[in-house]
């Protein structure tokens, strides 16, 4: 990756404690770059051919997993994120799990066990739509849900959302010491342009399936979520799990800037084929002859 290119990417990236607003970060922007559909579509290719090659060597070495967490407002466009930057590469190097309404089993148990449940495997990309920060987002701003999570009394104090960011921190420190790499997108959608796609889905029949009436009641509680967000990404975004803060008015540029954060990432690992020893290559060049003479 060109040095430029790892300028762009590091500009979204969420320094380590302090304070975090979103309002310091521009939904809308595309970091001067104006690029027709076309080039942007090209621009994106490019970079999947990129992460093709070194998704295959990350299957090869069998040392690394890449665990991608992608959070967002209704309508910021992870499906789609995910979609169109892992479409190149190999489906069996890849694992998709959308975190859903906790089931009865997963309410019995604490709750990172179902992130954990869920974490890819070494040369594999794990991505997460949704994920275990949904305990410090959705269950803050609706605390209806933590009173149902069975915990007990003395142990849902004020100091809740505190310690639970202390887990998470301890929990991506442990799987970082272990292998799996972590980064984590906030894809940071205007509240004009989410109208917009909330619209749209409603006009057009082939997107009604995506409205949910849940949609406009949430949207209704934008500031609480964009409160909960701030907090959470001030106590969360660590040296070993940085959170990035991507742009996602503009869907062409949320896609190159995911794309470049992986490949920078994955580069970063220094990562290569594994290399044979000498009985190795007298053993290929044996069954080569076998093969030559059959």
């Amino acid at each position: 990756m060109k040095k430029a290119e790892r300028k762009i990417v590091n500009r979204y990236r969420v320094g380590r404690g302090g304070r975090f607003r979103l309002e310091q970060w521009d939904p809308a922007d595309t970091d001067g770059l104006d690029l027709t559909k076309d080039e942007a579509r090209a621009l994106l290719a490019k970079g999947l051919e990129e992460l093709l090659e070194l998704q295959d060597k990350l299957a090869a070495q069998d040392r690394w997993a890449l665990l991608l967490v992608f959070q967002g407002m209704d309508a910021a466009g992870k499906d789609g994120t995910i979609k169109h930057v892992l479409s190149g590469v190999n489906p069996q190097g890849v694992q998709v799990h959308s975190f859903k309404k906790p089931s009865t089993e997963e309410l019995d148990h604490d709750f990172l066990w179902r992130a954990a449940w869920h974490l890819p495997e070494r040369g594999v990309i794990g991505i997460f739509n949704r994920s275990h920060y949904e305990e410090v987002l959705v269950v803050r701003v609706h605390r209806e849900i933590l009173d149902s999570q069975k915990l007990p009394r003395e142990l849902v104090t004020k100091s809740i959302w505190e310690e639970r960011y202390d887990d998470i921190n301890a929990f991506e420190r442990h799987l970082a010491r272990n292998g799996t790499v972590i980064r984590k997108f906030f894809l940071n959608v205007s509240r004009q342009e989410q109208k917009k796609r909330l619209l749209a889905r409603l006009d057009d029949p082939d997107k009604n399936w995506k409205f949910s009436t849940a949609d406009a009641h949430e949207r209704d509680l934008r500031k609480d979520y964009a409160s909960a967000y701030e907090k959470m990404i001030a106590a969360t975004s660590t040296e070993w799990a940085p959170w990035y803060v991507v742009p996602a008015d503009n869907k062409w540029f949320t896609r190159v800037v995911v794309a470049d954060v992986i490949i920078q990432t994955l580069e970063d690992l220094d990562l290569a084929y594994p290399r044979l020893d000498k009985e190795k290559h007298r053993e290929l060049a044996r069954v080569r002859k076998a093969i030559a003479r059959s």
